[in-house]
């Protein structure tokens, strides 16, 4: 299978969603660039901001769309057209309600399970045939609690939780990048031991 040539951080833009919980996408990519020293810039025909980096010595894009959750897929629909990738070369990182925070989970085409921005990507693609890196966020327990749970922040246990988990997951990233994903599914899913 071909390797990872487009990452997608989901997200809502602006101040007041920057840490919450449905942001995880963003926290993800956002680390990535940090760690590499990179700035996105905005490129307006992509309705979102771009970085380029090298995980293991391959050039991968880095796109956070600048559309609301619900539009993602219409920058992700144009990025992937602007660069001639095809969405099987693409991992979408989003939060994922029914893993608890700590975890994190590769995963190979599917449904969106609820996932606004993952139902956009595939109503626009006409299917669900890309990676996605699933960011637990857990559950609050109730269905009607569950829209001021993703937009709300987590307390300092879940964020650290999180944070744990986005770092495993970019551990991962240069198994991924190469289409070695069984490698880094067995590494990313074995539980560590305390």
């Amino acid at each position: 299978m071909a390797g990872i040539r487009l990452i997608v951080g989901l997200g809502n833009p602006g101040a007041e969603y920057t840490r919450t919980r449905h942001n995880a996408g963003f926290w993800f990519i956002d680390a990535l660039a940090l760690g590499a020293g990179l700035r996105f810039g905005l490129e307006s025909k992509l309705f979102g901001e771009t970085a380029k980096i090298s995980i293991g010595g391959q050039t991968v894009w880095l796109l956070r769309p600048a559309t609301f959750m619900n539009a993602s897929g219409k920058s992700i629909t144009a990025a992937l057209r602007y660069w001639k990738i095809e969405p099987e070369e693409m991992l979408v990182v989003h939060d994922e309600l029914d893993l608890p925070p700590g975890t994190a989970r590769l995963k190979f085409d599917g449904g969106h399970g609820g996932q606004n921005g993952l139902r956009d990507t595939i109503r626009l693609l006409g299917h669900g045939k890309f990676h996605r890196l699933r960011i637990g966020i857990g559950h609050p327990g109730h269905k009607d609690h569950v829209t001021p749970w993703v937009l709300g922040r987590p307390g300092a246990a879940d964020e650290a939780m999180i944070l744990r988990a986005i770092g495993d997951a970019a551990d991962v990233l240069p198994q991924v990048v190469s289409g070695s994903f069984a490698d880094a599914m067995t590494r990313l899913h074995t539980p560590r031991t305390p």
